[in-house]
């Protein structure tokens, strides 16, 4: 079973950047897309970013597009979300998923995915 592990997360103020980082374990990392979602108090999970297998195709939210850019290390089993010019409306748990079909482009809707990180809290100030 895949166990992913997020990292990264934490306190920033207004235009600052992050990275987060999710660990994966086993060795079929490379076979599924990725992706981030997030979750803010009060509201639904809501799609950030997905990167394909390869790493070579990503699809990015428009909430977030121009600021977050998703990337993959197939030799480190582990994907990012580069943050930058944070907003106090990117406040949220982070989560990172692995799509559950092998080698699709990296869908935006949590349904396709199967394995779930715990999460990690970004917390942008004003």
């Amino acid at each position: 079973q895949v166990q992913l592990v997020e990292s990264g997360g934490g306190l920033v103020q207004a235009g600052g950047s992050l990275r987060l980082s999710c660990a994966a374990s086993g060795r079929t990392f490379s076979w599924y897309a990725m992706a981030w979602f997030r979750q803010a108090p009060g509201k639904e999970r809501e799609f950030v970013a997905a990167i394909n297998s390869s790493g070579g195709s990503t699809n990015v939210a428009d909430s977030v597009k121009g600021r977050f850019t998703i990337s993959r290390d197939n030799v480190k089993n582990t994907a990012y979300l580069e943050m930058s010019s944070l907003k106090p409306e990117d406040t949220a748990v982070y989560f990172c998923a692995k799509e559950a079909v092998p080698f699709h482009l990296g869908s935006d809707s949590d349904r396709d995915y199967d394995r779930w990180g715990q999460g990690t809290q970004v917390t942008v100030s004003s």
